[in-house]
């Protein structure tokens, strides 16, 4: 429980130091846009080169990385199917896909890894599928649905090397997959650099909350209900289902997977969203419901099966 309570009051207090900032106005009308900017095309991918430059992609290949990834898809599915039904767009879709299966593996998973379940390292094979596969998917659909597909063949399947994200995604991939250790005159600043991401996206989610509605309400109240349902309760739920049933996992390893896939949806997504100018406000919503909903889940699922 420690770990759980100890991970969201780092976040949150780093998110009331942003409300602040909006509140009294101290960065100028245009503080969030400078921060989401910032980290999109330049801290992010920084972050994520640095990250995945000296990872272990052995760690990809597990059961418990594709119980993850199979509930991930489950709940992503059923966003995006309900999204085609009810025609929200591909944009909007997309960004409340994310909202139900991206979960916040980073600022919050590995705080809560290292006091709930011990080990850091175990939220790394979930931080990695994120990184390598589902970000620059997700982000290429983005830029497609933002006219990026407009042209020849050869210029769609370059979508992703057009985007910063991606391309820290993948640019370290590539070293981390050839050997290659990157001199420390070069990592260093690019990992000062990266420092800044956690930083900026939660104080522009702060600043976002400023002077903005309520949640639940308006036009996105039905997307930001199935986001939480589905991060909240259906991906720990798919999770423990295949993991306990499928694939045999007891134990330790059971509430691994359980606990990382109960994880509430990532504050990068409200910096996609704000980038791309869709779905800011299901973004906004779902992670800041989700987060609140995810503490007594969490604390419910270390009870039980801890």
């Amino acid at each position: 429980m420690q770990g759980v309570l100890t991970g969201f009051a780092v976040i949150a207090v780093v998110i009331a130091v942003g409300y602040v900032l909006g509140l009294r106005g101290h960065l100028g009308p245009q503080g969030r846009e400078v921060l989401t900017r910032l980290a999109f095309h330049v801290a992010s991918p920084a972050l994520l080169f640095t990250t995945l430059a000296t990872a272990d992609l052995s760690v990809v290949f597990s059961s418990r990385l594709l119980v993850t990834a199979l509930s991930t898809a489950a709940v992503a599915g059923v966003f995006v199917a309900v999204g085609v039904v009810r025609g929200w767009g591909v944009g909007r879709t997309t960004i409340g896909a994310l909202c139900s299966g991206y979960v916040n593996s980073g600022n919050l998973g590995i705080p809560i890894a290292v006091y709930v379940l011990g080990d850091a390292s175990l939220v790394a094979p979930v931080l990695l599928f994120q990184l390598v596969l589902v970000t620059p998917v997700a982000v290429t659909l983005l830029d497609l649905s933002q006219g990026g597909g407009k042209g020849p063949l050869w210029r769609v399947l370059l979508t992703p090397l057009r985007n910063p994200i991606a391309l820290g995604s993948l640019a370290g991939v590539a070293v981390a997959a050839s050997g290659l250790r990157v001199p420390a005159p070069v990592m260093d600043p690019v990992t000062l650099i990266g420092n800044m991401s956690v930083p900026a996206v939660l104080l522009a989610f702060g600043i976002s909350l400023c002077g903005s509605t309520m949640p639940l309400r308006g036009t996105e109240r039905r997307p930001v209900l199935l986001a939480v349902a589905l991060k909240t309760v259906g991906q720990p739920a798919v999770a423990w289902a295949l993991a306990s049933g499928v694939f045999g996992l007891r134990g330790a390893q059971l509430l691994d997977v359980v606990v990382t896939s109960a994880l509430p949806a990532a504050q990068n997504l409200y910096t996609y969203a704000s980038t791309y100018g869709v779905g800011e406000r299901l973004a906004r919503d779902a992670i800041l419901v989700s987060t609140v909903v995810s503490v007594p889940v969490l604390v419910g699922v270390a009870a039980v099966l801890g």
